[in-house]
């Protein structure tokens, strides 16, 4: 699937105040995804030694489709298509690679 095209579509059933002047909700949607999706990965941690089964894998799957309609919907309140996003960050990860940076903090680097 090609992803602006999946951004199409999830824009499609977005339903919360104020679409397409709201950047804030989808931000905060995307905080709580992505909890959830740590709180998934933290319960296999503790309760089934590390091992991801297939049960744990699919369930981590659908927060993570979560997590990826609201960036989609956040892209949509500021302007971006996802292409550009994602091409973007593989350009910016390009060049911190070809200079060595990979590694370290700081957006700038």
């Amino acid at each position: 699937m090609d992803i602006n095209h999946y951004q199409h579509g999830a824009r499609a059933t977005a339903s919360y105040p104020n679409v397409g002047q709201n950047p804030i909700y989808p931000t905060l949607g995307l905080a709580g995804e992505a909890g959830e999706v740590a709180d998934k990965v933290k319960k296999v941690l503790r309760d089934q030694q590390g091992v991801f089964d297939l049960d744990t894998r699919q369930a981590i799957k659908l927060e993570l489709g979560d997590v990826l309609w609201y960036v989609a919907q956040l892209a949509s309140e500021l302007g971006f298509d996802l292409e550009d996003v994602a091409q973007a960050n593989l350009d910016k990860l390009t060049s911190r690679a070809s200079r060595g940076q990979i590694s370290g903090s700081g957006d700038q680097r």
